[in-house]
């Protein structure tokens, strides 16, 4: 018997390792795939872009906010892999009716770290696991020394355009912000707030996510007279709030974004 608590401390049990799997969260299906898991994978969602290829190896059963239980039913899985941010309160009770439900909810590198280890323990591949997570840890104290001297900037994360939208507090970009000594100008409001855009030439640093709305070059010109100040730059939105085994690349490229700034 395999048990243990998800990460919303939901007891989940198992008479042996499951080996179907469905997951309804793009960076958790990256993740199981780097575990070598990728063969079980029989559901995911139309997001699962990474690794190339993977949406023609299972089946698509919808988005991460909306998917088809019947085609789900029909996969027979052993396990759904949701989040309590990607997936809805609904989406999680539907799956119920399924078959267990594993939920993660991530806000931190240590959460990332458990979940990983949790998948681990689940999946029978700990010794991978363990791998990716020290690779993970090596690659953040590394990045810790890095940064520690660099200047603390005032930034803005740009998530979506009509209407205007930022990541705030509460989210997995904004702690990620933070270990990039960058001071999120918006991290006394909740999530993804709508803002109103106005002249703040106290920003340093406006950043433009390639997602959920795919940000490019034009739009840098939209916002140029409202951040008189600033550097205005095109950043990878999965280096900022995927997680899972992403995190043994994002470090990497936080440095290099560090160094290509003005």
């Amino acid at each position: 018997m395999t048990q243990l608590k998800d990460q919303i401390n939901r007891v989940i049990s198992f008479e042996k390792a499951p080996k179907r799997i469905v997951s309804l969260v793009p960076s958790q299906t990256e993740l199981l795939c780097d575990l070598g898991l990728e063969s079980s994978i029989v559901g995911l969602t139309k997001f699962c872009v990474h690794p190339v290829k993977i949406k023609s190896k299972a089946t698509v059963v919808g988005g991460t906010k909306q998917l088809d239980v019947e085609k789900i039913k029909a996969l027979n899985p052993d396990v759904i892999l949701c989040n309590k941010e990607e997936n809805t309160k609904e989406i999680v009770e539907a799956c119920e009716s399924v078959c267990m439900v594993h939920v993660s909810d991530i806000f931190t590198l240590n959460d990332s770290l458990q979940l990983i280890k949790q998948y681990g323990y689940l999946f029978n591949v700990e010794e991978k696991a363990l791998q990716i997570c020290n690779e993970i840890e090596w690659q953040y104290k590394d990045f810790e020394c890095f940064v520690q001297n660099k200047k603390q900037l005032k930034v803005v994360y740009f998530i979506w355009k009509n209407p205007w939208m930022v990541a705030a507090n509460n989210t997995f970009i904004n702690y990620l912000l933070t270990l990039n000594n960058f001071d999120n100008y918006y991290k006394s409001q909740h999530r993804y707030p709508e803002i109103n855009l106005e002249v703040k030439p106290e920003i340093d640093l406006v950043m433009l996510s390639s997602e959920p709305y795919p940000f490019k070059e034009k739009h840098k010109k939209d916002l140029e007279a409202f951040y008189p100040n600033a550097e205005i730059v095109l950043v990878d939105g999965e280096m900022f709030s995927w997680y899972g085994s992403r995190l043994t690349k994002a470090f990497a490229y936080f440095k290099a974004l560090r160094l290509n700034l003005c």
